[in-house]
Parts: structure tokens; sequence; C-alpha cells
């Protein structure tokens, strides 16, 4: 994740959520309002000469890098939790009319999460979506999160990325030339630098700049509308904006307001608190307890590696002076963060005593007491006690799966209440419950991988190595496809099996030829590059 802005510097740089500007212009909640361009908002011009295919590509050739990244991490807890919100919001975008029927099949529609303890979330080319750890760890309700989510799906419904392209295809000579020396001159003298900027090419440097505020502004707007209609608080955009503030440490210090590319913070809360009275709403008014929000919030910390010392002060805090005096919400965010942070540093006993106190705590909150149950689960797993996950998780105790089926809802009792019937014996029902999800999921390679391992433990090499194969083509990783395929072609050759296996072998060897084929696209595409 942190090495995104090398691979894409100028049509992402002014993607970010925390460079984005408000000024929105949303519709009366729950009504279904119609496409942007029949409501007479700005033109931005069209999307120049990338096609959706084109932008695809340019997502995916990025999306491998992010795959390999060290700071990615597929955890289904809060992968869940996003794609839950990010899951309504695609669906209140598509009641809207801000999601095209051709984007909505062409683009991927995918959120990474990144470590990153930084607060910010990205928008790429062909519907690839980057949330950093660090913004969720901050957020206090879903509708916060869900402000952000919106904003950036815009940029995408919108073709932003696409225009931007196609803006800077035809200033980037002279852009480049006068930043170049702006940044020379900013090396020495930070004023210089400035004044080279204003004096040498302050026309084109304005207009690229009001061209990135116009897409925020539509980012802004129809993301707020988009929002309403998913069924989320508007009180979700100004409150992310008031942590954003905080975050950012941006203020008002005398710069010219156009070398901004954004207006800053102040100027989107005011806004948005603006366009909330307008709509007889009370924007002070105070959101009800989230309990899930504070226990995901601080899973994300925990996860985001602070490091050891940081660690080590979350875990301690249960045990501080005015702890039991604390709200709810607080308290029983410390508690997850403190059970969490014992697990990494290896105190599982304690880790478990803590997290059996939260789920005492959160008891009479479902969405909150489910969260905690994942938490023993996990612990569990950890300490080597699969049979006490079963009991955790028994089955049925899943939520209900997405309208389409295909959303991540129940991934985590999923996952590992598979790792746990292997690790108990129970292999095959493992195996039964994997297979129907990455049919309905080919994408999810976590599940993939859950399935090699069950498939492993029943000796079914064939299936694992395939399997194995599966989770690589998910991450974009063809050429380790390729090679997990022909290693399971080169078993059924020599240890051929019964009628299984025979069918087995013939999508093994379909899936290696469609994968060898999208490899050779995907270089032959490189090369043109």
């Amino acid at each position: 994740m942190a090495r995104l802005g090398r691979l894409l510097p100028g049509a992402l740089l002014a993607l970010g959520m925390l460079t984005a500007a408000t000024q929105a212009h949303a519709q009366t909640p729950g009504t279904t309002a119609p496409p942007a361009a029949q409501r007479g908002l700005p033109s931005l011009g069209d999307a120049g000469m990338l096609t959706p295919l084109e932008e695809r590509k340019l997502g995916d050739s990025i999306i491998r890098d992010l795959y390999r990244d060290p700071d990615y991490i597929d955890d289904p807890v809060v992968g869940e939790y996003v794609d839950g919100i990010w899951q309504a919001l695609l669906k209140g975008a598509r009641a809207r009319g801000e999601l095209p029927e051709e984007l909505e099949e062409r683009f991927a529609w995918e959120v990474l999460l990144g470590r990153d303890r930084s607060i910010n979330a990205f928008a790429l080319p062909g519907g690839y979506f980057g949330l950093h750890l660090g913004l969720v760890g901050v957020v206090t309700t879903r509708d916060e999160l869900a402000s952000v989510l919106a904003h950036e799906m815009t940029h995408i419904t919108q073709r932003h990325i696409a225009r931007m392209l196609s803006q800077q295809s035809r200033q980037t000579p002279l852009m480049m030339a006068a930043m170049i020396v702006g940044m020379i001159a900013a090396s020495k003298n930070p004023q210089a630098g400035t004044a080279i900027a204003v004096g040498g090419q302050a026309a084109l440097i304005q207009a690229q700049l009001n061209y990135s505020r116009d897409m925020e502004r539509e980012a802004d707007r129809i993301g707020y509308g988009v929002l309403e209609q998913a069924g989320f608080a508007p009180r979700g955009f100004t409150g992310m904006f008031e942590k954003l503030q905080s975050a950012s440490r941006l203020s008002d210090n005398g710069d010219w307001p156009y070398l901004r590319s954004h207006p800053l913070t102040t100027q989107r809360i005011a806004d948005m608190q603006q366009r909330q009275r307008s709509q007889g709403l009370n924007p002070a008014a105070a959101p009800p307890p989230d309990l899930q929000a504070q226990l995901i919030a601080a899973r994300s910390r925990v996860l985001g590696r602070p490091g050891v010392d940081v660690l080590r002060a979350w875990a301690a805090e249960p045990e501080g002076p005015g702890f039991s005096a604390q709200p709810l919400p607080r308290r029983v965010g410390v508690l997850y963060a403190a059970a969490l942070s014992h697990a990494q540093l290896r105190d599982l006993p304690r880790a478990q005593a803590l997290a059996t106190q939260l789920a005492l705590a959160v008891a009479g909150d479902v969405p909150a007491a489910r969260q905690a149950r994942l938490l023993q689960a996990e612990l569990a797993l950890q300490a080597g006690q699969p049979a006490r996950v079963l009991t955790l998780l028994p089955p049925g105790s899943q939520p209900p799966a997405s309208a389409d089926g295909k959303g991540q809802a129940g991934r985590p009792e999923l996952l590992m209440r598979a790792a746990a019937l292997t690790q108990t014996g129970q292999a095959n029902e493992a195996s039964s419950s994997l297979q129907p999800w990455v049919s309905d999921r080919p994408r999810d390679a976590g599940a993939w991988q859950a399935l090699a391992a069950a498939y492993a433990a029943q000796n079914q090499v064939l299936r694992s190595l395939r399997a194995e194969g599966e989770a690589r083509v998910a991450q974009r990783e063809l050429a380790g496809a390729v090679d997990r395929f022909r290693a399971a072609q080169d078993y059924s050759r020599t240890n051929p099996g019964g009628n299984a296996d025979l069918i087995e072998a013939s999508i093994i060897d379909a899936r290696l030829r469609e994968t060898q084929a999208a490899l050779a696209q995907q270089r032959a595409d490189e090369a043109k590059r």
C-alpha cells in the first residue's frame, strides 16, 4: 500500500479522502434519483480515451503489486464489516442510477485493506479501492466509514481517474516542467518554490487544481446522496471530516488558497453542517453508541502494527485507575484492544480472560456480541483449542448471506470453523462447507487456501493443488497459478485415480490453458506500456 504513490502519482494524488472537498447536493432520503447527467450537475468532460476495459486492465496491473505488498492484509473480521457497508452503498448507487451497467459488469468493485496507520482511503482504476486500517481505527460509527467509501466509490462511478488521465495527457509536459522547477527551488527555499509555481505556470496549475476540485465536489455531492439512499446517517460525513481535520493537522496558515488542490477540512465541515440544517437535521446531535464500530476500530488499531510498546500500553489499560467508570463504548473498545494486544504479545491466557470479560460487557448488543464471540474463537484457534472454536461457532451461527450471495457475510465463521474442523479430523466437513462458498466467490483467495488445507488433510492431493492454484489466480499471481496447475497436472498423470479425479484433472487442464492465456495477455499488455 505504501508504494501506491509511486504507481500512479498524478492520477491518484487528487483522489484520496484526506484531500476531498465538499459541496454536495443530496436527494431526499429514500428516493431514487436520476443519473448525474440528468440532474444538471457540472460537466467535467467525458472520460477521454480510456475505455472501461482499459481502465480495468490498468487497475489489474496496479492491484497485482498491492496484493504482494507487505502492508496488504486479508482480515476476515474487518473485511466482512467493510464489505457489509460496501454492498449497501453499491445497492444505493444502483437505486439512484449512479452505477452504470457497463461499469458494474466490467469493474472489480473490491476493497483492499492495508496495515498503513495513516488515516486515508483511495480509489484505483477499474473499481478497486484501498482502505487503510488507520482510518478504520478512528471511526466510531458505521456512518462515518460509509461516508469515506461513498466518496471513493463516486470517483469510480463518475470515471474521475479516466478524466484525470485524459486531462493530464494534454498538459503533462508543461505541468511536469513547472513542478520539477518548483520542487528543485523548494528544496533550497520553500518560498522560492511557491513563487516559481505562481509566476511560471500559474494559469496551467490553477486549471489543473480546479479540475481536481470539481471532481472532489462531485464525489462528495453524489456520495452524500448515495450514503442516504443506502440508509446511513448524513452525520457520518461531518463526523468523518472532523476526524480528518484532527488527524491531518491542516489549518488556515495563510498559504495561497489556489495552490492547494482542495479546500480545507474546515470548509468541508461547514458545507456539510449547512446541508444537514437545510434538511431539518441537527448536525450537532451526537450519534447513538455503536459498540460494533468501536470493536472493529480497536481491532484495526492493533492489526496496524503499532509497535511493542504501544501494544503493552493497550494491554495494561483495563487495569488502569478509573477504567470501570468509563462509558461502555469506551470500555468495550479498550477491552477488545487489550485482549488482541495480549495475543500479539503471546500472552494467550490473559487475552482469553479479557475476551470473556468483553463478551459479558456486550451481551445485550447482538452485533457486538458476535464480534466478541469471533474474537474468542480466534484466540481459541491460536491457543490450539479447535474444539472450543466449534463450541463458540456452532453450525448455523453465520449471519445470512447478502441478497446476491456474493458478499462476505459469515466469512469469519466459515474460515475459523473450517480451520477447527480440519484440525479435529473433520476435514471432509470443512471442504463441504467451503466448496459452495468458492463457487459463488471465486476471487476469495483466503477461502481457496482454507480449502486447499482441508483437501490436503484428506490426502486429496490433486484437489489441494488445484485450490492452491485458484488462490493465486484470485490474487492475480498468474505465474504462480500456472505453476500450481502444472504441478496438479503432473500429479494426475503419475497418480491416476477414479472418476472423480478424472473430472478434476479435466478441470485443471482447462484452468491451466485459461491461466496461461491470461498470463500471456498480461505480459503483452505490460510490454506495450
